[in-house]
């Protein structure tokens, strides 16, 4: 079980993270696109286990052949250090570079604007932070649950332009004390945000047939969505271009049967979801951010 998880945060140092968006303010951002596709044949190396996971994801699961799965790993390495490098644009005030296409918006605001809360179901699947920069709610407050590893220059900056956003943000802590925050933010009426693809500290799961292969997904915010009965959208933000993205919001659906348990609702919840996670990553393979052996055998 342990080579499924992987908690990692966003790599270099203090000084070179704000060399990052020093270079942005002044530097258009294909010059780090540029020096990223120098740096990644590096970094798969010295990183061997992480881009071997990549692999097989192609070669197993998308079914390419063995030298398509090799250049499509490079691909799927340089496209994250992309949106890696976006954020950094973000955090050094060029979020306006960024042109941005909504499909399902209406979803959102016609939750936002309702009494009760929601859940909005994200992912490692596209640039799911960086829609926060562009996803904006006037009445309700908007709780993001966060990886509390990450580093404190990416901490600090990425509260400070969500916050600008009405998002506060809630950091996935051991002692589950997070989980306090969450249930008080649903019952204030509230949106959460949560990651739906990695157990987050909790064993329970679904297990799920996803993508020729079979993989546990958490039951977290879905098990949240029955017990407060509030619905829930799958939000991908998925990179289209070099300064485009494609920020897609489903409502999640499910066929609810008589005397059915929160057990059960909670698991039609779940493959609900994986299947629209399925269908976004068959249109945007490359943009599959999970570096572990995420699939059973």
């Amino acid at each position: 079980m342990e080579k499924r998880k992987w908690a990692g945060n966003t790599g270099g140092s203090f000084l070179g993270q704000w060399g990052l968006i020093a270079l942005f303010k002044f530097f258009d951002i294909r010059v780090g696109y540029f020096l990223m596709s120098l740096v990644v044949p590096f970094y798969m190396l010295f990183a061997a286990k992480h881009a071997k996971a990549i692999y097989h994801y192609f070669r197993q699961q998308i079914n390419y052949s063995c030298f398509k799965s090799l250049i499509w790993t490079y691909k799927n390495h340089f496209v994250f250090g992309q949106v890696i490098l976006d954020r950094f644009a973000v955090f050094a005030g060029k979020k306006d570079i960024f042109d941005v296409k909504l499909v399902g918006y209406e979803h959102f605001l016609r939750l936002a604007d309702g009494e009760k809360g929601f859940i909005i179901a994200g992912s490692h699947i596209g640039n799911f932070e960086i829609g926060g920069y562009f996803l904006r709610s006037e009445k309700k407050k908007f709780n993001a649950l966060v990886y509390a590893g990450e580093t404190q220059t990416v901490q600090n900056n990425r509260a400070k332009v969500l916050g600008r956003n009405n998002i506060h943000l809630i950091p996935l802590l051991p002692d589950m004390s997070h989980l306090f925050a969450v249930n008080a933010a649903l019952q204030k009426g509230e949106i959460v945000s949560m990651p739906c693809d990695r157990n987050l500290g909790s064993a329970k799961s679904v297990e799920c047939d996803f993508l020729n292969g079979k993989a546990d997904f958490p039951i977290g915010a879905f098990a949240l969505a029955t017990t407060f009965e509030v619905e829930i959208l799958s939000v991908f933000v998925m990179k289209t271009a070099a300064k485009k993205y494609t920020i897609y919001v489903r409502p999640l659906k499910i066929d609810t049967k008589e005397n059915e348990t929160k057990r059960e609702k909670t698991a039609s919840y779940v493959r609900a979801y994986v299947k629209e996670a399925e269908s976004i990553v068959k249109e945007y393979p490359e943009q599959w951010f999970n570096y572990y052996e995420f699939w059973k055998n």
